[in-house]
Order: structure tokens, then sequence, then C-alpha cells
């Protein structure tokens, strides 16, 4: 898996600064629209140095680690603009993949409580939930874009995936989980006249559903929950014991694709369909196939992901200031910082900061495939829950997957 100096003008100021000064954050580089600072760079450098601390390392160890990194920090920095950039441009989109990501974390820390799983995030890894869903949303478009203008040309023999499936078995084994989509007809605040049209419009949905409308525009017309709904009707995958026993003998006994018949709930109506179910145990070589393909390629890919993020510097509006390098320069592409007095100023406002490069103030740097990763987190991911993760304490099981 893949994985900010501030300046006060006027500093010499012993107290509180005057109402004409500012506290702002210099410009190291300029990417396109995007803009990269010194207080990113050195906050990043204090969150590298506090997670290697952690993980144990000390002495030369740390002190070559922290050294690699301030060498190709705001080669990171470009590379990760680069590709986020590119991703957007090719119109790529992974909020269906976030939503899946986010919900096997929360299977695996055992967790169906929303705030208490807000808090197990924050509690990780010292971001909001919405930090970590940006950092996930940048990795996974860096990821794609990867994939898509650089992977696709490799291949693996069928002979090679399925040793490596043999060689690491272990890696895949699986627990009972099923994944789910809702529509919810909601019934607040109705007389039981509007009770039984919600009913009738519930078995209707239903009919339709299985006579082979899509779900996920069935959601959008029809859901009454906003939440779900933005993301198609998905919701985070439960195992056993995390819903009302009625909808769990369905879920866990149907086959993919099934849809219920509407579950009568405090809130209303609700439908379920099946989008996938994991038996226990382990995973079919069919079911990794693809990330025992990203492990094979991964390593051989490095030097063609190289290339391509020189290519993009070629491509980019790139001005870098004096003092800091690239070490990913692309040859004879002209960075050099212009004279300020016909661009922007060489410093910015922390809100214009905020505005521009929202959720980045600690969010540790993903690293991309294709750079040096000693002086990088591991994974700049969520850790396997510790053995003491628990669900909340003292709360009966969710009465289902509605809200």
């Amino acid at each position: 898996m893949f994985r900010r100096f501030a300046l006060l003008i006027a500093a010499t100021v012993p107290f509180a600064p005057a109402a004409d000064v500012k506290l702002v954050e210099e410009i190291a580089a300029k990417v396109n629209g995007d803009i990269i600072t010194r207080g990113e760079l050195d906050q990043q450098r204090r969150d590298l140095e506090k997670s290697m601390r952690t993980e144990g390392l000390t002495g030369q160890k740390l002190s070559e680690a922290i050294r690699e990194y301030n060498t190709n920090a705001l080669r990171d920095h470009i590379d990760q603009l680069l590709l986020v950039q590119k991703g957007k441009d090719l119109n790529i989109n992974v909020d269906g993949e976030i939503t899946r990501e986010m919900a096997d974390i929360q299977v695996r820390a055992k967790i169906s409580d929303p705030d208490q799983f807000r808090k197990y995030i924050q509690e990780q890894t010292g971001m909001t939930i919405e930090d970590y869903k940006d950092q996930l949303k940048r990795r996974m478009l860096s990821q794609r874009v990867i994939g898509q203008e650089v992977g696709y040309r490799m291949s693996v023999p069928e002979a090679e995936l399925r040793k490596y499936y043999e060689d690491h078995k272990n890696d895949f084994v699986r627990k009972e989980q099923v994944f789910l989509s809702q529509i919810l007809v909601s019934t607040e605040g109705k007389n039981a006249e509007q009770v039984a049209a919600a009913e009738k419009k519930a078995k209707d949905i239903v009919a339709r559903a299985r006579k082979g409308e899509k779900f996920s525009e069935l959601v959008r017309e029809n859901s009454d929950d906003p939440e779900t709904s933005r993301s198609g009707g998905s919701l985070p995958p439960y195992g056993r014991g995390m819903m009302a026993k009625e909808m769990e003998d369905v879920a866990f006994k149907e086959k993919k694709g099934f849809v219920t018949e509407p579950f009568k709930i405090a809130t209303g109506f609700v439908i379920l369909r099946i989008d996938e179910r994991f038996e226990e145990g382990q995973a079919s070589f069919e079911e990794v196939r693809s990330e025992i393909q990203d492990a094979i390629t991964r390593p051989k890919m490095e030097p063609r992901i190289r290339e391509f993020l020189t290519r993009l510097r070629t491509e980019a509006f790139l001005e870098i200031k004096d003092g800091y390098i690239d070490s990913g320069a692309a040859p004879g592409k002209d960075t050099r910082w212009r004279d300020v007095a016909q661009l922007k100023p060489q410093t910015t406002t922390k809100e214009e900061v905020a505005a521009r490069v929202k959720h980045r103030k600690k969010v540790l740097f993903i690293p991309i495939p294709g750079t040096s990763k000693k002086a990088q987190p591991a994974d700049a991911g969520i850790p396997e829950p510790p053995p003491a993760a628990k669900p909340a304490e003292a709360k009966e099981p969710a009465p289902g997957p509605a809200k």
C-alpha cells in the first residue's frame, strides 16, 4: 500500500501582533494551480520523525532516514500533486473505493458505532475522519493514474500469479463479512395511511430491482437516507452480530446481487441488496488476483513510473524558489522562480493556504511507487487494530443498516 515554517511579519513584536500583521507561509514551489509551502515540508518531517520513533527507529538510522527525507521531500510532494492533478484531468472517480476501504477498516476494528469509529480514526492517525478520507483519495487517485497510464502495459503470466498466491497464502485470510447497499423509505412523522403508502412504495421498489433496474439509480430516486444515497446506498461491511437478526439471517444466507423484501425498522422500511459476501477463511485466488498482480508488478514499474513523472514535469507549470531542490527534476526544464513583481508574492496567508490545500496540514505524505521508501512511513494508512480494539462498550447490537 501506498502511504508545513510559519513566518511572522514584524516578528520582533514581543506580544500579540498588530491588526495589520499577518501570519504567512513561505511558498517553496508552484505546481500548476497548486502550491507547496515550507510549512508543509517541515510538518511532514516532524510527522515522519515521530512515526519512526514510534516504530523504534533511533540513532544513526533515524538520522539517515531524516536526511534522505530532506533530500527528496520536495520531489515527493511534487510527484503527489502531479499525479492527483492528472487523475482529476482524466475524470477518475474513487469515491466508491474510499467507501469500501473505510468500511473494511471499520470491520477489522470491530466498531459498529459511527461516533466511536470517528474517535478510533483520530486516535490511530492523529487526523479527523475527513482528513483521512482526503488522504485515501489522493493515494487512490495516484494509484489509479499509475495503473492507467503506466501499469496497463505490463502483464504477469498466470503461473507467476498463482505461485505468488501459494507462497503468500497467509496474507489473504478474510473474516466473514457482507457488503450491502440500502434504500430507506422513511415513515417518520407519517400517519397510518401514509405508512401504508410507504410500505407499498418499498415493495414496488423491490419488484423493480428484481426485474433488473439498476439499484444505484433506484437509490438516487427513492432513498430517504441522504448520507448513504450519495454513495449509491453503500453501507460499511457487516460481520456477525452487527445488525438485527432478521436482517443478518438473510444477508449471510443469500447470494451476491440478492434484493431483500422491505424490513420494518423504527424510521421506515429498508431494502437491502447484497453486493458481496465473504466466507471466513482463506480468500480464493480469483478474489485477490488484482492484489497479487499489483504486488508483483510494482517493483518492475518503478523505473517507468519515474519516467512518467518526469514527463508530467516537462508538461507542467513548475516554479521552485531558490534554496529548494527537486531531486526528480526533468532535464532541461526551466523551473526558476520568476520576478515576484510580475507574479504572485513569495508568501501567502495561512487562510489562503487553508483554502487551497484543504485537509493537508496534518496528513502524512503518501509515498509514490518509484520513489525511495526508506525515509517515509511504511504506510500512511491505519495499522491493524491492536488486540484490545473492541466495539463500543455496553452497546446493544446495531438495530440495522439504516440510520
